[in-house]
C-alpha cells in the first residue's frame, strides 16, 4: 500500500493525474540504500631506498556505497498469459559522489509469456546472474568484494567499440558485467531448471565497410540453473567477440587479433539449516591484438564461503578466495588487448607467482527483512608479483603487497 501510494506522489509531481494514476498503472517504487565504512592498512613494500629497506602506505579510512540504487518497475497483463514490464533502476549515492544517471542499473523494456521472457535494455548478462549464487560469504564489489579476483570486477559495461559513458567502462576483460545494449531471453522454469540467453548488437559496425577487420564486436553470453529446495547450480559461458574493435586492414607482416575474449565459470550453494555454503570456478582468456606474434593469457579463480544464521538476529560470514597464477603467452603483459587493465600480468611476461588470496569474516545482524548491520576484517596477500587490490584501494600495488582492512556496513531494501 505505501508503495502505492508513493508511486501516486511520483506521478503527481510529474504531472500526472493522480486518479488515473491508482486505478490504472502497477508501477513500483523499490530500493537499496548501502553504506560501508572501512579503515585500511595497505601494507608494507620492499623499498631499497627507504629506511630499513622497505617502505609502507599510509592508513587510509573511505565510504563506499556499492550496489545502492533507486528503481521504478511495472507490469501490465495483456491477457492470455502474456505481460509487458518495464524497468528502471538508477545509482543512489547517499554520500552524493557517484551520478551515474537515469536508468544506469538493470533496466529494460520486456514481454513475458509461456514463451520465457523477452528484454532489451542495461541489464546484468546470464554469466553474472547464474555466477552471483555461489559467491556465498562475500559481495561483488566494495570491501567485502571478490569479484576483482574472481571475474575482474563488476560494474555497469560499454557494449564493444562504444565509447564508455557516464556510470560504464568498456572493460573488456569484466566478466561480471551490467552490460549496456543488451538483448536477452529466459526460458520458462522448467521444475527448477532454466537457461539464459544474451547479446549486444553489432551497434559499432554501423560506420565501417566491408573489408574492414573485427568489425562486428558483441558480447554473447549464456547461462544455465536448477535450483530447487535447498540446491543451487549453475553454469556460464561468455564471449567478447571482436573486442579489439575495428582493425582497419590486416597488419603488414602480422596478425590482426580479433579478441574474442571468453570465459566460463561452475557455481553452486547448498542450505543445510540455518548455513549455506557455496563456492565457484571460473576461468576467462583475453586474446592479444594486432601484433606480430599472437597472444593470450588465461586467468583463472575459485572461491568458497559459508553464510551461518547462528540464532535470532545474530550470523557469521566467512569466505575464501583465491586468483591461480596466470597462465598464457610469455611477453603477453603489453599486448593483452585494447582496454584490458586486470592485473597478475609481470611485465616482463607471465609469471609463476601472480596470484593472490582473500580471506573474510564478519558478523551479521539483521534488524529485519530489510535492515542488516555488518561488521568484520577483509585480508588480502598478493603473491610475490601478484597486483591485486581490495575492493576500494584505488593505489596500483606494489608486487607481493599485503592489504588488511576493518569494514562495518549498514543495507536497508525498500
Amino acid at each position: 500500500m505505501q508503495k502505492k501510494l508513493l508511486a501516486v506522489a511520483v506521478a503527481g509531481a510529474l504531472g500526472v493525474p493522480a486518479v488515473a494514476m491508482a486505478q490504472s498503472s502497477t508501477v513500483q517504487v523499490f530500493g537499496t540504500v548501502y553504506v560501508e565504512y572501512s579503515i585500511a592498512d595497505q601494507g608494507r613494500y620492499p623499498n631499497a631506498a627507504a629506511p630499513g629497506g622497505s617502505a609502507e602506505r599510509t592508513n587510509a579510512d573511505f565510504i563506499q556505497t556499492p550496489g545502492s540504487e533507486i528503481g521504478f518497475k511495472g507490469e501490465e497483463k495483456l491477457g492470455g498469459g502474456l505481460s509487458a514490464w518495464f524497468q528502471c533502476a538508477s545509482t543512489a549515492d547517499p554520500r552524493g559522489i557517484s551520478q551515474d544517471g537515469f536508468c544506469s542499473r538493470n533496466s529494460a523494456l520486456g514481454m513475458k509469456g509461456g514463451f520465457g521472457n523477452v528484454f532489451i535494455g542495461n541489464w546484468d548478462t546470464p554469466f553474472k546472474r547464474t555466477n552471483s549464487p555461489g559467491n556465498v560469504g562475500a559481495n561483488q564489489t566494495g570491501i567485502w568484494g571478490s569479484s576483482f579476483l574472481l571475474t575482474g570486477g563488476s560494474t555497469t559495461t560499454a557494449y564493444p567499440g562504444q565509447a564508455a559513458g557516464s556510470g560504464s567502462s568498456v572493460g573488456r576483460a569484466i566478466f561480471s558485467r551490467r552490460q549496456n545494449n543488451l538483448i536477452s531471453y529466459d526460458s520458462p522454469n522448467f521444475g527448477g531448471f532454466q537457461v539464459m540467453a544474451a547479446a549486444t548488437s553489432a551497434q559499432a559496425a554501423t560506420g565501417t565497410f566491408d573489408g574492414t577487420t573485427n568489425q562486428k564486436a558483441r558480447i554473447i553470453s549464456l547461462g544455465a540453473q536448477y535450483s530447487a529446495g535447498p540446491i543451487y547450480v549453475s553454469a556460464g559461458y561468455e564471449i567478447h567477440k571482436d573486442a579489439n574493435g575495428n582493425g582497419g586492414l590486416p597488419v603488414v607482416g602480422g596478425t590482426t587479433r580479433d579478441g574474442d575474449d571468453k570465459g566460463w565459470h561452475i557455481s553452486g550453494a547448498y542450505t543445510w539449516g540455518p548455513v549455506k555454503f557455496g563456492g565457484n570456478y571460473t576461468q576467462q582468456k583475453v586474446e592479444g591484438g594486432f601484433i606480430a606474434v599472437p597472444t593470450e593469457v588465461k586467468y583463472r579463480a575459485w572461491h568458497v564461503g559459508v553464510d551461518w544464521n547462528i540464532v535470532g538476529p545474530h550470523g557469521l560470514r566467512a569466505a575464501y578466495t583465491k586468483a591461480l597464477d596466470t597462465r598464457g603467452t610469455p611477453g603477453a603483459a603489453g599486448t593483452a588487448g585494447n582496454g584490458v587493465t586486470r592485473p597478475g600480468v609481470a611485465a616482463v611476461g607471465l609469471s609463476n607467482d601472480n596470484g593472490a588470496k582473500l580471506m573474510q569474516i564478519r558478523y551479521v545482524y539483521t534488524f529485519s527483512k530489510r535492515t542488516e548491520f555488518n561488521f568484520g576484517y577483509a585480508r588480502l596477500d598478493n603473491d610475490n608479483v601478484g597486483t591485486y587490490n581490495l575492493g576500494g584501494l584505488g593505489t596500483t600495488p606494489v608486487a607481493g603487497e599485503t592489504q588488511s582492512a576493518w569494514g562495518l556496513s549498514l543495507r536497508h531494501t525498500f
